[in-house]
């Protein structure tokens, strides 16, 4: 199968050749069909198979063959994701697909001045891609309307679903036209998130192209055992051991960030880090720096696990592990992508041992542990399986504590094997004074 097979007209396909593009990948090869067909969809695939392809090269040819030119602070596609970084990296691959092709693009998410981006619509934009804040924000401004509006995607839809964005996205749907074409594309699906995707779309198409909640098996994934204030001693010790060279690493807090990479710089490691409290050109800074091999280590909170694409990464470290269990599949998404090979470690202290479970029953694997010499967990992190299960061992029944002359001391009960006389150690039972509650008798 070739793209031109599935339709593909020939400004995308020259595109698609510059970009390297071969042949499509399965998520492609089922979802550009349907797209063109005016299907919705719903699509869940690995990260790293190419699904931003899969939304943005079929999308951008209706857009070029249908409807009409665009009108002034409108907008006729739009793809909401839930990052800057996912914003910035999807705009990017919508530009370079769209290179022969008459259809402006933009991207917009909070951080940066609105100001320009307002600017910016004016003239209206054919694909859009926004962060729903910013797009809510600039909706309210009256910079941004949606009549136009033909095609709606949610990338990274089960974040997107997730109640820390609900909220937004159900002002943002009241807003859209009832008709249009509805397109949900993610990693991961959770039961109920497909549920409530189900009640958006009309007469959806479902593709499912692996195994759900499975991470690529091009990435080889285990667990280092250690205590929770030896993690950046032991972190220290496998990047020397290792002589890793580029690694990406995730942190559950923004100070957990800060503090990984100030620790690393003081020993002269090139480190930078980003997180939500960053401003925006400060995180793209580092983000451009670590792709240009000029950053070692890069530290992140989740803001990173989604969308960002790093050529031929080599290794992803999990300091600390995610509370969403999903997350941990995107995170080490990170590497192993396109067919390459990665790795990815986790560092897990006996306080994790509930996340580590919930990852192991969502990927339905049992991860393999190591423990590091000198740094063996004095807190011994319970074993766990893929079921679901924490593996505790059983504790040793206690004696029953016995007196040579067969005597149990059971409370305040004293069973006798044998009648014999009291033992010393066990304590006659001390009456209890009775008090006299008549009248009391003067002493003469």
């Amino acid at each position: 199968m070739t793209f031109a097979t599935l339709g593909l007209i020939e400004p995308l396909l020259r595109s698609l050749e510059t970009l390297g593009y071969q042949t499509p990948t399965p998520v492609q090869a089922q979802a550009i069909p349907a797209v063109l067909a005016g299907r919705d969809l719903m699509a869940a695939a690995q990260t790293g198979t190419g699904k931003t392809a899969g939304f943005a090269v079929p999308l951008l040819q209706l857009l070029a063959m249908e409807g009409p030119k665009v009108t002034a602070n409108s907008v006729r596609a739009l793809i909401l994701v839930p990052t800057r970084e996912l914003a910035e990296q999807v705009h990017e691959a919508v530009r370079q697909y769209a290179e022969n092709l008459p259809l402006s693009t933009y991207a917009v998410y909070g951080g940066v001045s609105i100001n320009p981006q307002m600017m910016k619509l004016r003239k209206g934009v054919d694909l859009l891609v926004a962060t729903p804040g910013r797009l809510l924000d600039l909706f309210r401004q009256n910079a941004l309307k949606f009549n136009q509006l033909q095609t709606l995607v949610l990338d990274e839809a089960d974040r997107m679903l997730d109640l820390g964005f609900s909220e937004e996205l159900g002002n943002i749907y009241r807003v859209l036209p009832k008709k249009r074409q509805t397109l949900l594309f993610s990693a991961t699906f959770s039961d109920a998130i497909r549920l409530l995707a189900g009640q958006m779309l009309n007469d959806p198409l479902s593709i499912e192209v692996s195994p759900r909640n499975v991470a690529a098996n091009t990435v080889k994934q285990w667990v280092v055992t250690v205590d929770k204030k030896r993690k950046p001693e032991l972190f220290i010790h496998l990047l020397r051991k290792g002589k890793w060279k580029q690694v990406l690493v995730f942190a559950k807090t923004r100070n957990g960030v800060d503090a990984l990479v100030e620790k690393l710089q003081g020993l002269g490691i090139n480190a930078d880090g980003i997180h939500g409290d960053k401003p925006q050109a400060t995180r793209q800074r580092a983000l451009d720096r670590f792709k240009a091999s000029e950053v070692q280590i890069l530290v992140a909170t989740d803001v990173a696990a989604r969308g960002l694409d790093i050529e031929d990464l080599p290794l992803v470290v999990n300091f600390d592990l995610p509370i969403v269990a999903e997350d941990y599949i995107h995170r080490i998404g990170r590497t192993g992508r396109a067919g390459s090979t990665g790795q990815a470690i986790s560092l897990v202290c006996a306080d994790e041992v509930n996340l580590l479970s919930a990852i192991e029953t969502l990927t339905r694997q049992t991860l393999p542990r190591q423990v590091e010499h000198d740094f063996e967990p004095e807190h011994r992190v319970p074993d766990t399986d893929a079921s679901g299960q924490v593996v505790k061992k059983p504790k040793k029944p206690k004696k029953p504590k016995t007196s040579s002359g067969g005597k149990r001391n059971l409370g305040k009960w004293v069973e006798s094997g044998e009648a014999s006389a009291p033992e010393p150690s066990i304590k006659p039972v001390r009456k209890v004074p009775v008090f006299n509650t008549g009248p009391r008798k003067r002493k003469p």
